[in-house]
């Protein structure tokens, strides 16, 4: 991980988007004296590695994915994360990192001081409610993930995670033309989704065949949004406007 010049928080261009909401000068002014360095990885770099203590991340660029292994190096992916994603909450209280995190592209990461975290709760507690609806927020795309590994078949689950992806993607401003950035290969995917590498490849054949969706040069588009919703069993519902830390 090299240390780049951040960009002050004030000019940050995710403050820009319509997916976040505002914060008053005051407490962009903390969240500047709360952040410590300005990181770049290379896709492939870990950001947090598993059972290492962490300090706190914003995802400023790129995508990662949070994952968990087995002993015999099976990995299951817990989530993606994309820009403006809060990223090491986990960690607090015990010794080190339960997960792993790793850049999917190359990417950059706003660090933030974990031991500063209670300075915020006391000094902003609108931020500090903030950090808990980031949080809330991360645990339901992780019930989404379960719901698809306990519930969904294996067309289910695919389709609701490239639905999930997609509609994140195009929230964030990342998707032009009815189409965006697809980093992540069929092994990513597979690890996802809790299915093996065959089974993913036999079952995106099937969905691209049916006219779900158009994988080409890293790019997705979804034609038929309506189609893959309703194979995924996925109920669509208005992104709200959230926290950037």
């Amino acid at each position: 991980m090299n240390p780049v010049q951040p960009p002050p928080c004030l000019q940050c261009p995710l403050r820009d988007k319509a997916a976040f909401r505002s914060n008053s000068p005051q407490e962009i002014a903390f969240i500047q004296r709360f952040k410590r360095q300005h990181k770049r990885l290379e896709a492939g770099e870990a950001l947090v590695r598993e059972g290492a203590r962490s300090e706190l991340y914003t995802i400023y660029s790129g995508w990662a994915f949070r994952y968990k292994t087995l002993s015999d190096g099976r990995r299951q992916i817990l989530n993606f994360l994309l820009p403006g994603d809060f990223v090491g909450l986990q960690d607090l209280g015990i010794d080190g990192a339960p997960h792993g995190v790793e850049a999917l592209t190359a990417m950059e990461a706003c660090q933030f001081t974990r031991d500063e975290l209670w300075n915020l709760y006391r000094e902003h507690p609108s931020l500090g409610f903030d950090v808990t609806w980031l949080a809330a927020h991360e645990e339901a795309h992780v019930d989404e993930n379960l719901l698809s590994a306990g519930r969904r078949n294996a067309e289910e689950r695919i389709a609701a995670l490239m639905m999930t992806l997609f509609k994140r993607a195009v929230a964030l401003g990342l998707a032009h033309d009815g189409r965006c950035d697809f980093p992540l290969t069929q092994q990513h995917i597979a690890d996802a989704v809790g299915l093996s590498l065959v089974h993913t490849n036999k079952t995106m054949r099937k969905l691209y065949r049916m006219g779900l969706f158009e994988l080409a040069e890293g790019r997705l588009s979804v034609p038929n949004p309506q189609a893959l919703r309703r194979l995924a069993d996925y109920w669509l519902v208005e992104l709200p406007r959230r926290p950037l830390i």
